[in-house]
């Protein structure tokens, strides 16, 4: 079996536990008592026991402490997937986008997301959705854009003929008019 690896000299559980209680991070707080524990002249198992971890997390924790102090012991953010396309080839994909297609080459009179999937799959050899291309170029400052749908045989005078008209301005009915000033509309006999 493997020796246990030694806790840096520069603390001991008095400062740990200090640390513990000015730390607003629960999971460091946990992992500086634990170690606090091995401190004070506990065995790893305990300390392990105490973290609510086994024996390999609690070394994992001890080789954190140990490289970068109790600032090590918080959870960082996990880096994620990597990029499909990097700089350059986004750039590349930008360049394609505003020179436009070239319906001989491309055989596209438009961009659409699946064609620059595509076109991304033949140039770089990367699978990439269509949802991640749209979000790379979102990201890039391109917006997609789609023209009103029309149809075919559509009658751009019928147009203009049934359009909605706005409605007039607010008017006083006739009756109300009448009675603010009856000689200009002449008499009216009231009906039955």
């Amino acid at each position: 079996m493997a020796a246990a690896i030694a806790l840096r000299g520069d603390y001991n559980s008095a400062q740990l536990r200090e640390l513990a209680r000015q730390s607003a991070d629960a999971d460091q707080v946990r992992r500086l008592l634990a170690l606090a524990l091995v401190y004070d002249g506990g065995s790893r198992s305990e300390g392990a026991r105490a973290g609510g971890v086994g024996l390999q997390t609690f070394r994992d924790w001890v080789l954190r402490f140990n490289a970068a102090g109790p600032d090590g012991l918080v959870n960082g953010k996990a880096p994620g997937q990597t990029p499909r396309l990097d700089q350059v080839q986004r750039r590349e994909l930008a360049q394609l986008i505003d020179d436009g297609p070239i319906p001989a080459v491309h055989g596209v009179v438009r961009w659409r997301l699946s064609d620059l999937a595509e076109w991304v799959m033949e140039r770089y050899g990367a699978s990439i959705s269509q949802q991640t291309l749209s979000r790379y170029l979102r990201a890039m400052g391109y917006r997609r854009l789609s023209a009103r749908p029309r149809h075919h045989a559509q009658n751009p005078d019928a147009v203009v003929a049934f359009k909605k008209m706005p409605s007039p301005v607010w008017r006083r009915s006739r009756h109300a008019m009448l009675q603010a000033s009856p000689s200009r509309y002449g008499s009216l006999t009231r009906l039955g």
